[in-house]
């Protein structure tokens, strides 16, 4: 190519690259250019050089003029660069480089950035941390550009750390671009109003948007008007935005508070709002935060036709929400849509009206600040010439969010005293000390560490001494006292100086950490820029000519509505009441199912349940009915009962909605995570028909499924779409013709009933009868409760058998909190349960040995390590629960239910945990130190990642995990054992002596003296070898050389008769009370010897209280333990064998012949008392009598199911469920309905009826009693159920499935 085309092209080329360098996308500018490099020497200043060569000005990125840098003449924190960019410009980006051809570089650096050179701003990244990551070397340059462009005329850098074998040194470039910005002046009395057009054009956006800036904590910032005499108001309190919503011309009250956003605003700098109305809500943004409300129909739908800024000036008659406050300080960029309404005040547009002295310049009044940082601050200075004459005053502002520091400490010389003026419990006081006495206490003021700013007016006048909180609003407190003050008196405010023995400040209480200003000194204001020069006084760890409060709970870091407090260095959440725990609120403190607490080892019962973890769901309440092998969610609505529908000729249909005790989104959660759900659906009828089968349009539907739900037109126990009841999906209707009973119109009762299960169409939300304004129409309807079991996500399960394999789903985003929970099984001592990396952040959870599991991370701070170990090996094979949360304030880890293993969070570190890889489980991207075993239950933030279905698709890893007994077998309890199911287990109670489902319910009974059970072995076990109840391993042919006995009894009566057994050979074992209260065995193992008697030296046995004996023979060994007393051991001197057992008798022995005269005498007395838990081997013959028809016992005399130990639980909705029979409509047909007598209209009629009924069951009670009294025959388990003899009435359960088991206390059964 030639010469002269190459330039050209390079012409080209160049012109080419400004221009689309100063254009981005969509054609806007590209706010990067650099600024530095063109400014004059005079825009650069320092602390300090160290020669004219190592000026500031000298600290350009690239050049090496001078002696190639800036470096101050002491390194040290307290040294500074400022850049005055001539004008408030946007600054995107800074870049550091070192002193040309040294060792002198920054290694990390704070920003600073004002509009006027004074109140100084420090930029925070991420909310948290200040320092910025500098340079390795002299010559590269770091650029750090920054996550949000700044506004501002002033850069001031601060040097943190320089290369430690080097100085100071830097060169500086900064980036942006021209900053434009119409600004107007508020002076507390004036204000500007915008009047839109007599007919606005309507938009279905609506947005206000502006910037300012005031010292002032309160103050209106806008006011518009809207029509229906809707208004809304913006309003400054104290340092935070409120919106408030008023209706009315004639409205008295303060408006109604629909928003709270941001904190500590008034600290004159720029903060952003934007109020946006969108078509149902409204959006309040304040600087990077934004809260959503949703509002009223009518205020949406009313346009602004007048718009105040700075004041309320309002037409109407509403009471103004801050009287008397207009704002005070400076607006920027105010836009109403895309309606610039200061430039319109600027060319005195007719729509705009100006009130009172509005400027078009900010006016930025000069006031420095100090911030006192850390236990090292202080701030000291000299007294006053003026003091000598008695008369001092030191007057200053604060504002700190601790409840105690020190503000102020000096010494009289004369007097020998000291005094202090600090902070404790938030209030004010004032205390003079003399040699370690006390002299004089004064307090003011309360609340003081509400991050506001507070003034302190101390005074001294001749015998007088006051303290000032506040001036008018606040509190004073004096004393008549002399604060002989002079000029070589030395003022101490923060803190002491750290000086080894030195006298010259003491400090007894905590220090300040907080921001001063305006301190002043007999009416003289202290020039806190000559104390940074170091020409006034002394300092030490101060932030001069900046306020460096933050406020860590705006917004708030508490999940969950925990409440959120804080100090100057950090902030704490308050759980109390939440239902959740950890550091910020995060985790939940219950579990997620019914299933879940099951597996704990609870029994039925209310319980609080989280269905998602951590997430929004919030807990609710259920009862989980945990009596059989499955957890039973229960959740109740208004109306369970069966409810008689009212008829009113008025009204063809009757509508019946029903409230749930849970919200939506709570049932929407439970149906989703439930393995089955069912409701019971029943409509009883007499000419009433129901669906109007089989071509009608239907007469009753329901509305049922999430949210307002949909239509549903068919009927308990048949199938979504096919208007049918469940006789018509049985082909059991009453008519074939139909496909409902009630269809079939017939004038007698009838009923169609079952349950609903298909989930996407739960729960019953409302329902509508149609056919029931008829002359003769009767009806009742009942929508049970909604019954849930199963839990898809607590079993939800994969097993890794290889190293290498792993699954793999989405990136984990836990950006501020992240809780990850699972259980594992494993036999291997190490590996990975889970990874996710990002560019340099990453999550990791490993099983690092057989005793210890690790959960390190780093979220740009370096990595941290969270270590638990335990004490066991975790490589057992058993399951093991893993928990770990990672949040802004800390990360923690435990394991099982050992303490949490935790580590604190930086201070003022990195946040945002920042990953962008797949999320890899049971394994690496790396394919190394892989995990072999299951996890099970993997939970993310409260998320379930199904393991199951992505197992199914991955080689090398298998969905589902058996083996489960190895770790929850231990809940079955009392010889349950435990039996394996495919997700989970359950415990077969078949050789215990209690039940329930861990065989942990007692099964009791109380005796009379008639009262006898006998338990019959006279029938081989073949007979009985196919009776899968009966897992007995006694029979009559079987030879004993030993047996365990197991019972608790509680009785009143001496000498009494626990248990009795026999055999074919007159062989026989008694266990007794004897005449002493004690406990006595008696043995007769050969029939022609003598009884051998043992006789147990623990005494009170008749006393009333429960008591607990266990037997144990082996042979000739005998053991006996009594509840918790010592083990009492004998030995048998004849005979070891028992022969041919004949049956087990508890109570009264009906042949006595067979015993000696003395044990004859008192079986005949029979067992007065409580029997429960009764086992002799494998056989339990109480739990027989009263649960198991089928079992070889005779039951003869009174038997009352009981509970020796405490009550059972009643039922918990026994008020809505059981109604005495009197309550009770009455009919002519047996097929109608029991309802509540409160919804019914049959209320007298039933009365008669219950009394006809009382009458008749009791006279055939009588009748049963004297027969069996007179005759004496038993029949072989053949039990008739009666009502006590006390009894009045006989409850019964309008409820066909209670959420609960049927208490099984005080059922007396006569034969």
């Amino acid at each position: 190519m030639p010469l002269g085309s190459k330039r050209l092209a390079g012409i080209i080329a160049l012109l080419g690259s400004l221009l689309l360098g100063s254009c981005g996308t969509g054609g806007e500018e590209v706010c990067d250019s650099p600024l530095v490099s063109g400014l004059p020497p005079s825009s650069f200043r320092s602390s300090s050089q160290l020669s004219s060569s190592h000026g500031p000005v000298f600290a350009k990125v690239n050049r090496r003029e001078g002696a190639g840098g800036w470096s101050p003449l002491v390194s040290d924190r307290y040294q500074w660069l400022e850049v005055d960019l001539g004008r408030r410009t946007q600054i995107t980006a800074v870049a550091t480089q070192g002193r040309y051809g040294s060792s002198d570089w920054l290694t990390a650096y704070l920003l600073m950035f004002s509009d006027t050179g004074h109140n100084w701003r420090q930029h925070r990244q991420e909310d948290s941390l200040g320092a910025f990551p500098g340079n390795s070397n002299a010559d590269s340059v770091v650029q750090y550009k920054l996550e949000q462009p700044v506004i501002a005329r002033y850069l001031r850098l601060i040097p943190l750390d320089w290369n430690p074998t080097g100085r100071i040194g830097l060169r500086l470039e900064i980036y942006g671009c021209r900053y434009t910005s119409d600004v107007a002046n508020f002076d507390g009395g004036s204000s500007l109003i915008y009047r839109l057009s007599v007919r606005p054009i309507r938009t279905a956006i609506e947005i206000i948007s502006l910037k300012f800036k005031t010292l002032k904590n309160s103050g209106t910032l806008l006011h518009t008007d809207r029509q229906r005499d809707h208004s809304l108001t913006l309003v400054l309190e104290k340092g935070r935005l409120l919106l408030y919503h008023q209706q009315g011309v004639s409205s008295s009250s303060g408006g109604q508070l629909l928003l709270s956003l941001g904190s500590l605003l008034d600290d004159q700098h720029w903060h952003h709002v934007k109020l946006e109305r969108l078509s149902g809500h409204l959006n309040l943004t304040v600087d990077k935060h934004t809260q959503q409300v949703h509002i009223p129909a009518e205020l949406s739908h009313s346009d602004i036709h007048q718009l105040s800024l700075g004041a309320v000036q309002s037409h109407g008659l509403q009471k103004p929400i801050l009287s008397n406050r207009n704002f005070h300080g400076c607006l920027e960029n105010l836009f109403y849509n895309e309606l610039n309404l200061i430039d319109l005040a600027k060319q005195k547009n007719h729509q705009v009206t100006v009130m009172g002295n509005v400027t078009f310049s900010c006016v930025e009044p000069v006031s420095a600040a100090v911030t006192f940082t850390d236990s090292q601050s202080f701030l000291q200075l000299p007294g006053l010439t003026s003091w000598s004459s008695g008369i001092v005053s030191v007057v200053l502002q604060f504002r700190t969010w601790n409840k105690a520091g020190l503000l102020l400490t000096f010494d009289l010389p004369q007097q020998d005293d000291t005094v202090w003026l600090y902070l404790s419990e938030a209030r004010l006081r004032l205390q003079m000390n003399k040699e370690g006495r006390t002299t004089l206490e004064l307090s003011a003021g309360s609340g003081l560490n509400d991050g506001q700013w507070h003034s302190v007016e101390l005074h001294a006048r001749q015998d007088r001494l006051s303290i000032t909180v506040d001036k008018d609003e606040g509190a004073t407190a004096h004393t008549g006292i002399l604060l002989p003050l002079t000029a070589d008196s030395q003022l101490f405010f923060g803190g002491c100086p750290v000086q080894e023995g030195s006298q010259v400040c003491r400090n007894p209480f905590k220090v300040f950490q907080g921001c001063m200003r305006l301190l002043t000194l007999d009416d003289q204001p202290v020039d806190l820029i000559k104390v940074q020069q170091r020409l006034l006084g002394n300092y030490n760890h101060l932030q001069i000519d900046m306020c460096g409060i933050v406020d860590r709970c705006s917004p708030s870091h508490c999940e969950h509505g925990g409440r959120c407090t804080q100090s100057w260095r950090t902030f704490h959440c308050n759980c109390s009441n939440s239902g959740y725990r950890g550091a910020t609120c995060h985790s939940s403190t219950y579990e997620q199912s019914c299933e879940a607490y099951k597996h704990k080892g609870n029994t039925s019962g209310h319980y609080f349940i989280d269905v998602d973890g951590s997430g929004p769901i919030k807990p609710q309440l259920v009862y989980c009915n945990m009596t059989g092998d499955k957890a039973w969610m229960v959740i109740q609505h208004n109306n369970t009962e069966l409810t008689t529908v009212e008829l009113s000729p008025e009204k063809n249909q009757h509508a019946a909605h029903f409230d749930y005790a849970s919200e939506d989104e709570q049932l929407a959660a439970v149906i989703s995570q439930s393995e089955h759900c069912e409701q019971e659906l029943s409509y009883h009828c007499r000419k009433s028909r129901l669906l109007n089968t089989p071509e009608g349009a239907p007469f009753s539907w329901w509305v049922g499924g999430p949210g307002p739900g949909q239509v549903q037109t068919y009927w308990g126990g048949a199938l979504p779409g096919s208007r049918q009841c469940a006789c018509g999906l049985q082909d059991t209707c009453l008519d074939s013709h139909y496909y409902c009973n009630c269809d079939a119109d017939y004038d007698q009762w009838a009923n169609d009933s079952g349950l609903l299960t298909h989930k996407e169409n739960l729960p019953v939300r409302s329902l509508v009868l149609g056919d029931i304004h008829r002359l003769g129409s009767e009806a009742a309807y009942r929508v049970g409760p909604l019954h849930c079991h199963g839990d898809k996500n607590f079993w939800n399960a994969a097993f890794f058998d290889k190293e290498t394999s792993y699954l793999h789903f989405p990136t984990f985003h836990g950006e501020l909190n992240a809780d990850i929970s699972f259980l594992f099984k494993t036999t291997s001592s190490s590996g990975v349960f889970l990874e996710n990396l990002g560019i340099k952040d990453f999550i990791r959870i490993e099983l690092r040995s057989s005793f210890e599991v690790v959960f390190s991370f780093d979220v740009g701070n370096g990595p941290l390590e969270v270590q638990a170990k335990t004490s066991v090996p975790l490589n057992d094979n058993r399951w093991h629960v893993v928990r770990a949360e990672r949040n802004v304030k800390e990360a923690s880890l435990r394991v099982d239910e050992l303490p949490a293993a935790t580590q604190e969070a930086p201070a003022d570190g990195h946040i945002h945990l920042q990953l962008n890889s797949q999320l890899f489980i049971g394994g690496t991207a790396s394919r190394q130190k892989g995990f072999l075993g299951c996890i099970r239950s993997l939970q993310l933030n409260g998320i379930t990642l199904d393991l199951e279905e992505r197992a199914k698709i991955t080689p090398g890893v298998r969905p589902g995990c058996p083996g489960h007994c190895s770790s929850y077998g231990s809940l079955c309890q009392n010889q349950g054992r435990c039996v394996e199911k495919a997700n989970g287990f359950s415990c077969d109670c078949g050789q215990s002596a209690y039940t329930g489902a861990f065989c942990h319910e007692e099964v009791a009974a109380s005796f009379k003296s008639t009262t006898s059970i006998a338990y019959m072995l006279k029938e081989s076990y073949e007979l009985n070898r196919n009776n899968s109840a009966w897992p007995s391993s006694i029979y009559s042919d079987m030879t004993l050389r030993g047996e365990n006995i197991s019972m608790s009894f509680r009785t009143s009566q001496s000498p009494a008769l626990l248990l009795y057994i026999n055999s074919f050979f007159r062989e026989n074992l008694a266990v007794l009370i004897n005449d002493h209260d004690e406990l006595e065995l008696r043995y007769k193992l050969h029939s022609s010897r003598d009884v051998e008697v043992l006789k147990c030296k623990v005494t009170d046995l008749a006393d009333g209280h429960l008591h607990t004996v266990t037997i144990r023979r082996l042979a000739d060994a005998v053991s006996v333990q009594i509840d918790q007393n010592a083990r009492e051991d004998f030995n048998l001197t004849s005979e070891v064998d028992f022969h041919s057992i004949k049956s087990l008798i508890l109570g009264r022995v009906q042949e006595p012949d067979e015993l000696d005269a003395e044990l004859a005498g008192l079986a005949s007395l029979g067992f007065t008392g409580c029997l429960s838990a009764v086992r002799f081997n494998s056989i339990t013959p109480l739990k027989a009598a009263l649960l198991r028809p089928d079992s070889p016992v005779i039951v003869t005399g009174p038997l009352t199911q009981s509970s020796c130990g405490s009550s059972s639980p009643a039922n918990p909705y026994a008020a809505e469920t059981t109604h005495p029979l009197s309550e009770q409509p009455s009919s002519v047909d047996p097929g109608q309905p029991l309802v509540n007598a409160i919804r019914s209209d049959s209320a007298l009629i039933g009365g008669v009826i219950a009394v006809v009924v009382f009458l008749t069951v009791s006279a055939l009670g009588i009748m049963a009693r004297f027969i069996c009294s007179r005759k004496e025959t038993y029949r072989n388990r053949e039990v008739k159920a009666a009502q006590p003899e006390e009894g009045h009435e006989f409850p019964f359960s309008s409820e066909v499935d209670s959420q609960s088991a049927p208490s099984e206390n005080q059922k007396e059964y006569f034969i």
